[in-house]
C-alpha cells in the first residue's frame, strides 16, 4: 500500500504491534458502507465511471457477505480493516479496486468508520437502557404500597416507599439516555473527504457522502477532522457514567440481599453459590456491575491520556482509542440486560422493610409538628434533639415516651402528638412533586410511563 517509498521489509514484531486488524475487524460493516458511499462520491465526480462505481459496490456488497458468514479469510498482509477490505475487494473486481482510495486516506476513513460505529452503538445502548428502564418500572408498579427505611450515610434516615427508591434509579437512567442522545449530535459530523489532513483536492462532494451516510452535518476543518477523538471521549464517559449507576444500584442490592438487611431476594438465575460453602447464595449479578463501572471508567481513563499530549492532526497514538471504545461497548451490552433481569425476577420482602422502620426515623416529622405551631425550625430541631437523646437515656423507643415527658421539652407539644407516629401519615405527607408520597410517586410512574412511550 506504501511500500514504494521503503527499501526493507518491516520488522516482523514491528508489524505485529503496528496492525490493527485483530481488533479493529469490528468496523467492517461502517468501513463497507462508507467506501460504498465514496465509489458513489467518485463517479459523481467523474473520477471513475458508473460501470466502475457498480463494480465497486457490488464487490464491497460481497466482501461484507463474507464477513457476515464468518467466511472472510485475512492474509498477514492484513494490516487493518482498509487493507483487508480493499484486498479483498481487489481479487473479486480486479484492478478497479485501485480506484476506490482516490483522494481518501486512512485519516479521514477510520475516522468516519468509527463516527458510524458509535451511532450504531448509541442507538443501541438506548434500547438497552429503555429496557432496564422499563424493569424498574414494572417492578415499582408491583411493589406501590410497600414501605421500607430510607438511608442517607448508610443510616436509616426517613421512611420511603420502596417504588421511591427504585424510581431513583430511572432518573439516573434517563440522564444516561438524554446524554447519549447529546453525545450523538457531535458523533454526527461527516470527516470523510478531510483526506490525511489537507482535503481533498479532485472535487468530492462532502454534503452528498454526509446525506449518504446519514450524518448531520459535514466537518469545518480537515486537521481537526483526522485528528478529532472527542466523540469518543464524550461516548466513554456517559458509558463510564451509566456504570457508576449501575455500580449503586449494584451496592444497594448486595446490601438489601444480605441476612443483615433481608429486603429482596435475588433470583437463583442472577446468583451463584460457594465452591466451600453449600449454603451460600452470592449475588454476583450485582458485585459484577459494581466492578465492570472501574473497567468502564478505565476505558475513559486511557483514551483522555492517549489524547493529552498529542500534536494536531492525525498521528498512529489514535490507534489505541478502539479497544477501550470496544471494550466499554461490549462490557454496556453485557451488563444492561442482565441489571434488568436482576430487577424484573427480584422478589421484594415487604415485611422485612416494615420491621426495619423504628419510630426515630419519624424525628423530622416531630419537627415540622412544632414548626406548625409556630417554633422556628432551627428551635424545633434542637427540642426533637432533646427528645431523642432522653428516649435514648431511658431506653426506649421515641413514640413511648411521655406526653408529660415532651412537654418538658416544648410546652407546644399536646395530645396529637400521637398522630406524629404514623408512618403512613409520614408519607401521605410529602406529596409534593418528586416526593415519596404515595400520589406523588403514582404521578412520577406517570411520568416516567410517558417518557419510555415517547
Amino acid at each position: 500500500m506504501w511500500g514504494g517509498r521503503f527499501s526493507k521489509q518491516m520488522d516482523d514484531r514491528f508489524a505485529y504491534l503496528n496492525a490493527s486488524l485483530r481488533f479493529d475487524w469490528r468496523l467492517y460493516a461502517a468501513d463497507i458502507r462508507g467506501s460504498r458511499a465514496y465509489a458513489r462520491a467518485l463517479a459523481r465526480a467523474h473520477l471513475i465511471s458508473e460501470m466502475e462505481r457498480d463494480a465497486l459496490v457490488d464487490g464491497l456488497t460481497r466482501v461484507e457477505q463474507e464477513f457476515d458468514a464468518g467466511t472472510f479469510a485475512a492474509q498477514p498482509s492484513d494490516e487493518d480493516i482498509h487493507t483487508a477490505v480493499e484486498r479483498r475487494l481487489g481479487e473479486l473486481v480486479g484492478a478497479v479496486a485501485g480506484k476506490l482510495h482516490t483522494g481518501r486516506s486512512r485519516n479521514d476513513q477510520v475516522a468516519t468508520d468509527t463516527r458510524l460505529f458509535v451511532l450504531d452503538t448509541i442507538r443501541n445502548l438506548q434500547f438497552a437502557i429503555r429496557n432496564l428502564q422499563s424493569a424498574i418500572l414494572e417492578k415499582s408498579e408491583q411493589q406501590l404500597d410497600v414501605l421500607m427505611p430510607g438511608y442517607t450515610h448508610l443510616q436509616r434516615a426517613q421512611p420511603i416507599l420502596f417504588s421511591h427508591w427504585l424510581m431513583a434509579y430511572f432518573w439516573m437512567l434517563e440522564r444516561d439516555h438524554a446524554r447519549l442522545r447529546d453525545c450523538a449530535t457531535r458523533v454526527s459530523v461527516l470527516p470523510l473527504g478531510a483526506g490525511a489532513l489537507a482535503g481533498n483536492a479532485l472535487g468530492i462532494d462532502r454534503d452528498f457522502l454526509a446525506r449518504e451516510l446519514g450524518f448531520a452535518r459535514v466537518s469545518d476543518n480537515s486537521i481537526d477532522a483526522v485528528s478529532d477523538r472527542d466523540f469518543i471521549a464524550e461516548f466513554l464517559f456517559a458509558a463510564a457514567l451509566i456504570g457508576a449507576h449501575l455500580s449503586r444500584l449494584g451496592e444497594d442490592l448486595v446490601l438489601y440481599s444480605s441476612a443483615e438487611f433481608g429486603f429482596v431476594t435475588l433470583d437463583d438465575a442472577y446468583a451463584t453459590g460457594s465452591s466451600l460453602m453449600p449454603q451460600k447464595k452470592n449475588p454476583d449479578a450485582m458485585e459484577l456491575a459494581r466492578g465492570k463501572a472501574g473497567r468502564l471508567i478505565g476505558d475513559l481513563m486511557s483514551l483522555l491520556v492517549v489524547l493529552k499530549g498529542l500534536p494536531s492532526s492525525y498521528n498512529k497514538d489514535l490507534q489505541e482509542d478502539k479497544e477501550p471504545l470496544f471494550d466499554a461497548v461490549d462490557t454496556l451490552d453485557a451488563l444492561l440486560p442482565v441489571v434488568a433481569g436482576v430487577i424484573r425476577t427480584l422478589r421484594v420482602h415487604a415485611d422485612k422493610m416494615r420491621a426495619a422502620l423504628d419510630a426515630a426515623m419519624l424525628a423530622t416529622d416531630l419537627a415540622d409538628y412544632l414548626v406548625r405551631r409556630g417554633v422556628p425550625f432551627r428551635d424545633a430541631h434542637r427540642r426533637v434533639g432533646e427528645a431523642v437523646k432522653l428516649a435514648e437515656t431511658r431506653g426506649i423507643a421515641l413514640a413511648d415516651l411521655s406526653l408529660d415527658a415532651y412537654k418538658t421539652i416544648a410546652p407546644e407539644f399536646d395530645a396529637a402528638l400521637k398522630d406524629v407516629f404514623d408512618f403512613a401519615r409520614a408519607l401521605a405527607a410529602r406529596e409534593t412533586v418528586g416526593g415519596t408520597g404515595p400520589g406523588a410517586v403514582r404521578a412520577q410512574i406517570g411520568r416516567a410511563k410517558g417518557i419510555i412511550k415517547e
